[in-house]
């Protein structure tokens, strides 16, 4: 019997713990999880694996979160620069919020990270990569 291939996610995350729990959510949740602690990573594991969908922590130690969505949409491909990334961050803020889309997220869920919200997310932009 084949089994079709699972749906990539990269998970950028600095935090051991937060990476851990959501790696394992996503594994559960049939995903097959990459990921990277800071912004060279990232951007070395996202050209080597092209995923279907990021989850980007917006403070990452010294560097800016936001730097990594703006390199993805400078991508050449159309098949790099749309893969949708949702912001996963504490930044509650709406200015914050508002320079986080500008910055080329998709969308924006806060943390203490609402589970069910985040599917909800993960779903809804995986399926606009399907349709668009």
């Amino acid at each position: 019997m084949d089994q079709k291939p699972k749906t990539r996610i990269l998970v950028v995350e600095d935090n051991p713990m937060n990476l851990e729990m959501l790696a394992e959510w996503l594994e559960i949740g049939g995903y097959q999880v990459d990921s990277a602690e800071d912004l060279a990573s990232a951007r070395a594991k996202f050209q080597a694996v092209c995923p279907a969908l990021v989850l980007l922590d917006i403070r990452l130690g010294a560097e800016d979160g936001a730097d990594f969505a703006r390199w993805v949409r400078a991508q050449p491909e159309p098949q790099s620069s749309q893969v949708p990334v949702i912001a996963v961050t504490a930044h509650a803020l709406r200015d914050e919020q508002d320079r986080i889309l500008e910055a080329g997220c998709n969308s924006v869920v806060c943390k203490p990270v609402d589970l069910r919200a985040l599917k909800e997310e993960i779903e809804r932009w995986l399926a606009v990569g399907k349709t668009g």
